[in-house]
């Protein structure tokens, strides 16, 4: 009789185990509200979904190079005559109106994305409006692989180059020391190769220049050897994570890629962390596959809006799924081919936006200790925290890493109104002052809730990069909302 209800308990806990987690992932699955994908004509956003501005119109740039060169010239001339102003846009993945001026001209440069490779010198010259994940896909024809990129495959070159983003690359500097050179069209049509020593006040300022210095075209990027790897988690206390990222990560000459994660369920909250890499392995590497369903990991990562269970649960199948995931070996090209998909919100009422802070390593518990109270005091719903490291930035003049620093990467969902939208500011205006109290930065791709000054404290050389950013374009044809605002 006891074994009997020993079995029957065993059995009602594993029915409770299984079952309370799908019928919390189908009901997320079920109350979604799919997103209201169409915007009007004459209108654009971005990926802040609260950006919807009307524009004078949007062009589509040319597919190859000498039209996109005839093109372009005769896009800037028409502009002028018209009084009109110019923006970039590629994936359209920042979230402060950087590719958008509004009235103005839109050019999206996706569809120039040429690339060919010199497998002599190992470098990759690719059409700004490329893909991160065309380059993956072309570059494992050749056994080759991204240096450095961002940490989602769906995001344009030239929008990287023009955020100066960062990678999770291990202990490498940002996306800007990948770069060999690129090719420039200012505003009066001339085009200029651009170099560490060719133009190189202008390689510097367009780097991290959210597109106000001309359009990038053709860039020349250094690329390195595709590689075999093999996943490793630990978790750990935050406490302990400067210590044991020295001793796992810096002292491992086989790490590649890495990166860290926060609990931020209420309960333990920014008590636990886990610490994740992919460590290069002597055996054969797997072929890139072609598609991924990632529907599963997508519930997961969704059912933890505003709901405290959904954040334990991602917290314990993450962890789970990081044991299992030690016996996996994955090409770097397929660890580094991941789309924003991944965590796509669709309910039309919300919008997940992202904040980012670089912390010299001395200060890493002082900023946690810093942000918890902020964080467990507001209503805004946390869904993230990520860490990775950043080497010192020698290449841009808006540089965010002026040492080794670890970034931590917020990922908040946000109600589509005025009243949250102030929350955020708020919100924002709180971690931003932990941030500076801890000699550390905030990243500009962001929705515009930094003060003037905070911004400026942040980043001393901005009244110099608004200065040179007049010397190259005089009449401020190329603009956006990001330069309205804080020039």
């Amino acid at each position: 009789m006891r074994i009997r209800k020993m079995f029957l308990l065993i059995a009602v806990l594993f029915f409770m185990a299984v079952s309370i987690p799908v019928y919390h992932l189908s009901k997320t699955k079920f109350l979604e509200k799919e997103p209201v994908t169409a915007i009007v004509d004459g209108y654009t956003d971005d990926a802040s979904q609260l950006n919807r501005t009307l524009v004078d119109t949007i062009i589509p740039a040319a597919s190859d190079k000498p039209a996109l060169q005839i093109q372009l010239g005769n896009l800037l001339k028409y502009a002028k005559e018209k009084g009109l102003k110019i923006s970039i846009a590629g994936a359209r993945h920042s979230m402060g109106g950087h590719t958008i001026s509004p009235n103005g001209i839109v050019v999206n440069m996706l569809p120039y994305n040429e690339m060919a490779l010199d497998t002599n010198t190992n470098i990759l010259t690719i059409g700004s409006g490329a893909l991160w994940e065309d380059a993956l896909h072309y570059l494992d024809r050749y056994q080759r692989s991204v240096f450095i990129m961002q940490a989602f495959s769906s995001f344009s070159v030239g929008g990287s180059l023009s955020v100066n983003g960062h990678g999770w690359q291990k202990e490498l500097p940002p996306i800007a020391a990948s770069v060999i050179s690129f090719t420039m069209m200012l505003e009066n049509g001339r085009i200029l190769t651009c170099s560490r020593t060719e133009n190189a006040e202008l390689f510097k300022v367009a780097l991290g220049g959210y597109g106000l210095f001309g359009i990038i075209l053709d860039v020349q990027l250094k690329v390195v050897a595709n590689t075999a790897l093999q996943f490793h988690s630990v978790r750990i206390n935050p406490a302990n994570y400067v210590e044991k990222f020295k001793d796992s990560i810096s002292a491992n000459p086989r790490v590649e890629l890495v990166y860290g994660r926060l609990r931020i369920s209420k309960k333990h909250f920014l008590e636990d962390a886990t610490l994740n890499w992919f460590e290069k392995v002597d055996k054969e590497i797997p072929s890139l596959s072609e598609g991924k369903n990632t529907e599963a990991q997508r519930l997961v990562f969704r059912g933890t809006v505003n709901s405290e269970y959904g954040k334990r649960l991602r917290w314990d199948l993450e962890s789970g799924m990081n044991n299992l995931a030690k016996h996996l070996v994955l090409s770097r090209n397929e660890v580094l081919n991941t789309s924003v998909s991944i965590v796509d919100n669709k309910d039309s009422t919300s919008t997940d936006l992202l904040q980012e802070y670089f912390i010299p390593e001395r200060n890493f518990s002082e900023f946690i200790n810093g942000i918890k109270p902020v964080l467990l005091a507001t209503k805004l719903d946390l869904l993230n925290i990520t860490i990775r490291g950043v080497e010192k930035d020698a290449d841009s003049f808006m540089n965010y890493a002026r040492e080794p620093v670890f970034g931590f990467v917020f990922l908040f969902n946000q109600k589509k109104n005025r009243q949250q939208e102030e929350e955020m500011k708020a919100l924002t205006s709180q971690l931003v002052e932990v941030a500076l109290n801890c000699e550390g930065t905030f990243y500009l791709p962001y929705r515009l809730h930094l003060s003037k000054e905070q911004m400026r404290r942040s980043y001393p050389q901005a009244d110099a990069f608004f200065r040179l950013k007049l010397k190259y374009d005089s009449t401020a044809l190329f603009s956006n909302k990001f330069y309205e605002y804080y020039k």
